[in-house]
């Protein structure tokens, strides 16, 4: 992906506002670095709330260390408009979260990869999740999406999680969608 047009988008925590992707890299590598023996998730997702003139996406990015800790910030979208076709909103969901999945080139990637590798033999690991807020059961009106939502994860080489296991789109993005 083109640099300027990562250099265009910012996120935010809870203690920092108007990161580059650059700053959210670095976060990333220096949780990772405090513990290179440990078992790392890279998760993004994506959820979204209609307002009465506007739809606002949130995707977060959350770098998880199993029983240790996280670290996570997002970004927002404002449409201005009701997005009120579930298929439109739930297929942008997808797409922000590919956005910025999609920021992780691979040697991004590569460099997270190298914090993990020399530990691999004492139980180091680090996969990539994209978390999307649908769900398969019968009742769920956004079953009939998923083989197309999770075939579009998989494409980007990144592990689909639905409903109940896509808690990065479902909670943490939810929370800041209200």
């Amino acid at each position: 992906m083109a640099k300027d047009y990562a250099s265009n988008i910012t996120f935010q925590n809870l203690s920092n506002k108007d990161m580059s992707f650059e700053r959210v890299f670095r976060n990333i590598e220096q949780f990772m670095e405090k513990d290179p023996t440990g078992n790392f998730k890279l998760m993004f997702g994506t959820d979204s709330q209609v307002f009465s003139r506007e739809t606002r996406f949130i995707t977060g990015i959350v770098i998880q260390q199993e029983r240790k800790g996280v670290w996570a910030c997002f970004r927002k979208v404002i449409i201005p408009r009701k997005m009120t076709n579930l298929y439109e909103r739930i297929s942008y969901e997808t797409t922000l979260t590919e956005e910025v999945v999609s920021l992780f080139s691979n040697e991004k990637k590569d460099i997270l990869i190298d914090i993990v590798l020399p530990n691999v033999y004492r139980g180091a690991s680090f996969t990539v999740e994209g978390h999307i807020d649908i769900g398969a059961g019968k009742r769920n009106k956004t079953s009939i999406f998923v083989k197309e939502m999770i075939s579009r994860m998989n494409t980007l080489g990144v592990k689909a999680k639905i409903k109940p296991h896509s808690f990065v789109a479902s909670s943490y993005a939810n929370r800041f969608t209200k």
